[in-house]
């Protein structure tokens, strides 16, 4: 009987300290849409910015973690585009969220996820991870504990994440960076600005090189290395 009543305080004890953790642990975020954003939400930051500050060429894209055809397209055409275009010094890559409230009610939270990501120098293997996984976050309501393992798996810090998270700073930039797109004439996801030219749409990398190709020639100039 005393062993008994020994193994049974010792899974009370353990039982304790597991609902002590789950009591602890984060449980989620709320990113809001309705902001008035500030000066100082947009201050020194205009978008991800990947590749050469002297490329010849800058490329926005404008999208939505949890639209489809976003994930379908950074699946698919990214890594080329990357590659080619990207890496070689022809494109400057600017990612900017346009988040679809009305469509996707996880969108907000995925973006400030990945800012919060940003934070840890972060941004890019995350993004690829929201849309790797979008299929599996998009349903469900454990989307805050999926984002957080993605950061931990990375090799992030969660508990700098998680104080990032539950301060939702970066809501401000997120509305702005959607109040921009939509002055540039954004009106779906994905959609990539080129100076003033506007390609909505799930393009091809192939024509996108070739775009891109066609513009340093049209203007002599010659791809940063």
């Amino acid at each position: 009987m005393k062993t008994f009543y020994t193994v049974l305080g010792g899974i009370a004890v353990v039982g304790v300290g597991v609902l002590g953790w789950q009591m602890s642990r984060p449980r989620g975020a709320v990113i809001p849409a309705d902001v008035v954003v500030t000066a100082a939400d947009t201050a020194g930051f205009s978008g991800y910015v990947l590749g050469s500050d002297s490329a010849p060429v800058t490329i926005i894209e404008f999208a939505d973690f949890q639209c489809p055809v976003c994930g379908e397209w950074d699946g698919v055409q990214w890594p080329d585009v990357n590659a080619q275009l990207v890496q070689t010094g022809k494109v400057r890559w600017i990612y900017r969220d346009w988040p679809i409230d009305g469509l996707h009610s996880h969108t907000r939270l995925a973006s400030h996820a990945a800012a919060c990501a940003a934070d840890q120098g972060k941004f890019w293997p995350y993004k690829e991870r929201l849309y790797a996984y979008q299929g599996q976050w998009s349903v469900g309501s454990s989307q805050y504990s999926q984002f957080r393992d993605y950061l931990t798996a990375l090799g992030g810090d969660a508990g700098q994440w998680d104080a990032c998270m539950s301060s939702a700073k970066y809501a401000g930039r997120i509305e702005a960076s959607r109040e921009l797109g939509s002055r540039l004439g954004v009106g779906s996801t994905p959609t990539f600005v080129i100076g003033n030219l506007v390609l909505p749409g799930n393009t091809p990398s192939d024509q996108m090189r070739r775009l891109v190709d066609s513009l340093i020639a049209a203007r002599g100039a010659a791809p940063a290395r």
